[in-house]
């Protein structure tokens, strides 16, 4: 089993640039952030500091979110962001640089939530055409965009597969096909999609899994949610990736549930 650590939202009580090396620490090999950085267009240095930190802990980093605003704050991304659109497009050329330089492939786009005073429709367009750019942007270095829905955000449109999957077929339409399906086991659960069903229809086409338990959002065992199954009939129907590690724990007690080889 692959699995990539999220240390965005794991090992936090390290400041983020020794996240990487503590993962590496605890037996993994890979990695994977939110957007690390307060702006969409960091300095150089700031950029080379958070490289540095991957490639000097000996991990891969397997994943990377394009900036989605002010995450405490509520924002849960830009793509259709009215107002932000030359922002987002600046982001594309820092994300694609990162991937290329540490040879990571899937950047996560969040939607953005519904604005007040935008007329969703309005929205909708502008996500299309800034996720093809996206798509467009990272293709050179053989990117895949991928789409989420999330739970625990109302404003956030996109709560099922199904929604996810309905603003892809858009960018397909558009001639783009790198535009893939982030299925995190937990969101869709906890917003009631069937994720057996889910699983059957679209493994083989999902472009990464992410996992954490319910209730609670915590480890694998800690709730109710039958991941090690989800994950088996995944690899069964075609999903070669990783598993993404994006739950909520103290570091202490992070990973005692995985099997691993500490460093």
């Amino acid at each position: 089993m692959t699995y990539t650590v999220n240390c965005s939202i794991l090992l936090t009580e390290l400041p983020l640039l020794e996240r990487a090396a503590a993962a590496k620490a605890a037996g993994f090999d890979a990695v994977e952030f939110w957007w690390p950085f307060a702006s969409s267009v960091p300095g150089d240095a700031e950029l080379t500091a958070f490289e540095r930190s991957i490639t000097d802990a000996g991990v891969q980093l397997t994943g990377l979110n394009f900036n989605a605003g002010d995450m405490p704050a509520g924002d849960r991304g830009l793509v259709s962001w009215i107002g932000r659109e030359a922002e987002f497009k600046d982001n594309i050329a820092v994300v694609a640089g990162i991937g290329e330089r540490l040879g990571c492939k899937a950047f996560n786009a969040l939607y953005g939530n519904r604005q007040d005073g935008q007329h969703p429709a309005a929205q909708d367009a502008l996500a299309v055409e800034n996720l093809v750019a996206a798509a467009r942007g990272i293709a050179a270095i053989g990117g895949t965009v991928l789409l989420e829905p999330v739970s625990g955000a109302p404003a956030y449109p996109l709560k099922t597969a199904a929604d996810a999957l309905s603003v892809i077929a858009k960018t397909q339409a558009a001639g783009v096909e790198n535009v893939k399906l982030l299925a995190d086991f937990y969101h869709l659960a906890v917003n009631g999609d069937d994720v057996a069903a889910v699983i059957e229809q679209h493994a083989k086409d999902f472009g990464h899994i992410q996992i954490a338990d319910n209730p609670g959002r915590g480890a694998p065992g800690t709730g109710e949610l039958p991941l090690g199954e989800w994950i088996s009939r995944s690899r069964e129907l075609g999903y070669t990736g990783a598993i993404g590690l994006e739950y909520k724990a103290p570091a202490a007690e992070a990973f005692t549930w995985a099997i691993r080889q500490p460093a």
